[in-house]
């Protein structure tokens, strides 16, 4: 049996130098000399938010190899392009550098899946002018009572994971129960954050006085700049952190996104197989979910925004994409500008953390329920019939505190 491995591999590596080989020359043995080099479709080749000549690879599973190997990574060399990223959990494959007609060329080889537009992503999030939101959650019908009672564990043991512009680790709402994970913006293992955003996010998620689940640890992974903009692959490549690294249990936000994007659904979608719940925003578009990432992956739970009227928020996007509302308009958290900072934001950005907290508050009693058991909950348990304007085919659901 090992002959037969060895002899295996040996033929497909030789199988794809000769392959890729001939598709740089632009000619092979099996193709008559004036045949053009064989094109493929780039994904999300005209989008608007394109990264120009970098792109996403993805290889197919029946390829028989990994993007570790070799000759995963010959495979790109060999049609003139350049390794930026390897993906290995939330993809199998890599961010890539190549010309467009490399691109094409690549996209028609028989190892791989896909080949997609790398496109510019951002921070889900507009500023505005108390803490309201977690009043809302904590009680099915208004009038607010001026209260938030949630269970003694309050998301103890669960690990939040926020994908954003970094976290202020030493902000007094989460100091002592935040830690860094890695910075895929400049490259090191200090997600510090320069832009508020994600410290805004977390505290939400799990701020002594601001957030859903106060015991919660918050692990920051930092893929937005201090714009609050960033790539699909710097995107992905934070996932695919979360997805090696994470411990159980654990949930993940998102409160970013973009035009559509199969990479980045499908990293998302591993993510959540391996066992993260994932919090993603809806999107500030007042326009259908469907049509941005991560907003559009079946198995997360995608999050609309709504005001202290309970109205969905004008801005917040909509449709069946959408599994659940939360509070998202002029919502009091911490702030990167210093450790007792705070802002007052609105987006659906601050919807998701607030249903990341919820999720961390249901593991924390619920330790070994799966992603998909930890939506069902949070769900089946949201206050049904509450909100006015929900937009076609959105469900007049909204988040309440599920234990």
């Amino acid at each position: 049996m090992a002959v037969m491995r060895t002899t295996t591999k040996h033929r497909l590596a030789a199988m794809i130098a000769a392959t890729a080989a001939a598709a740089a020359l632009g000619f092979g043995s099996a193709l008559p000399a004036h045949a053009a080099p064989a094109q493929g479709t780039i994904l999300h080749a005209g989008s608007a938010d394109a990264v120009p000549g970098s792109y996403i690879v993805t290889l197919k599973k029946t390829a028989g190899f990994k993007s570790t190997s070799s000759q995963g990574k010959a495979l790109i060399s060999g049609y003139g392009g350049t390794v930026k990223r390897t993906f290995k959990s939330a993809l199998n494959g890599y961010a890539a550098k190549l010309t467009v007609a490399q691109a094409k060329r690549l996209a028609a080889n028989p190892s791989v899946a896909y080949v997609e537009q790398d496109q510019v992503v951002h921070a889900d999030a507009t500023q505005s002018s108390a803490p309201w939101g977690l009043d809302r959650i904590d009680q099915a019908s208004l009038p607010l009572s001026g209260t938030y009672t949630y269970p003694d564990t309050a998301g103890s043991g669960v690990t939040a994971y926020v994908i954003d512009t970094g976290v202020r680790i030493t902000h007094s709402q989460i100091s002592g129960r935040a830690s860094y994970g890695y910075d895929f913006i400049d490259g090191d293992s200090t997600a510090q954050d320069g832009n508020g955003h994600g410290t805004h996010v977390a505290t939400t998620i799990a701020g002594t006085t601001y957030g859903v689940a106060k015991a919660a640890k918050i692990v920051a992974v930092r893929v937005l700049n201090n714009s609050g903009s960033g790539t699909t692959a710097g995107v992905v490549s934070g996932i695919e952190w979360v997805t090696t690294n994470h411990t159980s249990p654990a949930v993940a936000n998102m409160s970013l996104g973009g035009s559509a994007s199969t990479a980045l659904d499908t990293a998302v979608a591993n993510s959540i197989a391996s066992g993260v719940t994932y919090a993603v925003a809806a999107g500030n578009s007042a326009a259908l979910a469907s049509a941005y990432s991560p907003a559009r992956v079946a198995t997360a739970i995608t999050v609309g925004a709504t005001t202290s009227a309970d109205a969905k928020a004008s801005y917040s996007n909509y449709g069946s994409t959408v599994d659940i509302f939360a509070p998202g308009s002029s919502i009091l958290a911490g702030y990167n500008t210093s450790d007792t900072a705070t802002a007052t934001l609105s987006g659906t950005s601050m919807a998701s953390p607030h249903v990341a907290g919820a999720a961390a508050v249901y593991l924390a009693g619920h330790t070994s329920a799966t992603p998909a058991a930890v939506a069902s909950a949070l769900v089946a348990g949201a206050a049904s019939g509450k909100l006015t304007s929900v937009g076609t085919g959105s469900p007049n659901l909204l988040l309440q505190l599920v234990s």
